[in-house]
């Protein structure tokens, strides 16, 4: 039997700050709302539709998030679509589809820096690189031409 695919990338913005909430068991999770515009043209006419897409992160990513992405901050997110079910407090059967982040890459943030990359499988230094970012360029080389091989 062939495996299924569940990948979701998109780049947005923020409509409102992420909000941080722990579970019983103190493990952070993050929610937040992305905002994705679609331009399009009918008979020529330039057409822009919104869409929106309610994401949630965990652990370490989730409280990086909520630190340093606020309302109206561009980002990019990967992961994958989850469906929760459960039934409401009238007993009427209820789901949600949201978009669980495993990657992400800030494209504006506080510090002026353009991009800033977080992977979900980072290493225990990913506080310490994010507390430096805002006072370093991402997009210095510190190679020259020369040292290109080809």
């Amino acid at each position: 039997m062939a495996g299924d695919l569940n990948r979701v990338i998109l780049i947005g913005r923020l409509t409102r700050d992420p909000e941080l909430r722990y579970t019983q068991s103190g493990t952070g999770v993050a929610s937040f709302t992305v905002a994705n515009n679609r331009t399009y043209s009918v008979s020529g006419e330039k057409k822009e539709e919104v869409s929106y897409f309610d994401c949630i992160a965990w652990s370490k990513l989730g409280e990086i998030i909520t630190e340093y992405c606020k309302k109206g901050q561009r980002i990019a997110i990967e992961g994958r679509m989850q469906q929760r079910r459960w039934d409401d407090q009238d007993g009427n059967k209820r789901s949600k589809i949201e978009v669980v982040i495993e990657n992400f890459q800030f494209l504006s943030s506080k510090g002026g820096v353009e991009e800033f990359s977080q992977n979900g499988m980072g290493s225990s230094s990913q506080s310490d690189h994010m507390a430096d970012f805002s006072s370093s360029r991402i997009d210095d080389n510190p190679f020259s031409d020369d040292d290109i091989p080809f």
